[in-house]
């Protein structure tokens, strides 16, 4: 059996993200959906909903009144609060372990993820680029193809370490030259199996900008630009973290300069305590 082979046959053993999450997404990023209509999408799911009124009814928020369905949890968190939390607890599963392959330890890998869905939405308002429930989600789970690739790269890894010290490939670059296929363009393959939307699918393959058609494009710069502000605040840097390509132009594509970039870092770590306490309840 080929390498991709048994990348595909690890990728459908995957659990899945609950359909829930795509149906939240596109009715949000596409429709201006209601809190009756984000309600109703999720109610139907009784995991995601239990999920939901358990972290809604803890001390983090510490509501006056209980919710008690999610018509409740709606209106007293709010459309984009309630989104959020649903996405994080559906990914949190799967980013949660440990990459021995990429040399991240256990939690590293949610904790990064969660700051760079958290900075992409931030990215997207400052800019007010749309459809920025994607963009979190998208920067969220850009990273999914580490979790099937990882017992590949920690039985190459020489081999791939080999090629980007000594023939100036990138990490990426590397993976793809030994394996066939890199954890990118491995996540767009997840993400299409689980259907998610194309645009999901765009961001998620295409997120290190490997792509010279996607070096204009303004959703899958900002999840590239969030990562590479996770980087330089030093979020779960594994083993593949300082060899990568970093694309000066990206900032300046999207009309951000050193400053701006300055602000949000400083605005983000001063929401550091609160994306802590956010990651432990969930």
């Amino acid at each position: 059996m080929s390498a991709i082979q048994e990348l595909i046959k690890e990728i459908k053993s995957l659990k899945p993200v609950p359909a829930v999450v795509s149906q939240l997404i596109e009715i949000v990023d596409t429709q201006g959906a209601s809190m009756k209509d984000i309600a109703g999408v999720i109610k139907y799911d009784p995991v995601v909903t239990a999920n939901l009124l358990k972290t809604c009814n803890s001390a983090y928020f510490g509501l006056k009144n209980p919710a008690e369905s999610v018509e409740d949890a709606v209106s007293m968190l709010g459309v984009d609060q309630v989104v959020e939390l649903v996405l994080l607890k559906s990914a949190n599963g799967l980013m949660g372990k440990e990459n021995i392959g990429y040399g991240i330890r256990e939690d590293a890998m949610w904790k990064y993820a969660v700051s760079s869905a958290m900075i992409a939405k931030q990215i997207a308002a400052r800019l007010e680029i749309g459809n920025r429930n994607t963009i979190f989600t998208a920067a969220l789970l850009k990273d999914i193809g580490k979790t099937v690739l990882d017992r590949f790269i920690a039985d190459r890894f020489d081999r791939i370490n080999f090629l980007v010290q000594n023939h100036n490939l990138s990490f990426r670059e590397a993976e793809k030259k030994v394996i066939g296929v890199d954890h990118a363009e491995l996540g767009g393959m997840i993400a299409k199996m689980w259907k998610f939307s194309p645009r999901m699918v765009k961001i998620i393959r295409h997120h290190h900008l490997n792509d010279e058609t996607m070096k204009k494009d303004r959703e899958v710069l900002t999840v590239y630009l969030a990562d590479c502000i996770c980087m330089m605040m030093g979020f779960a840097v594994g083993a593949d973290g300082l060899a990568y390509r970093f694309h000066r132009h990206a900032a300046q594509e999207l009309g951000l300069t050193a400053d701006d970039i300055s602000d949000m870092i400083a605005e983000f770590t001063f929401q550091m305590e609160e994306v802590e306490n956010l990651l432990k309840m969930v």
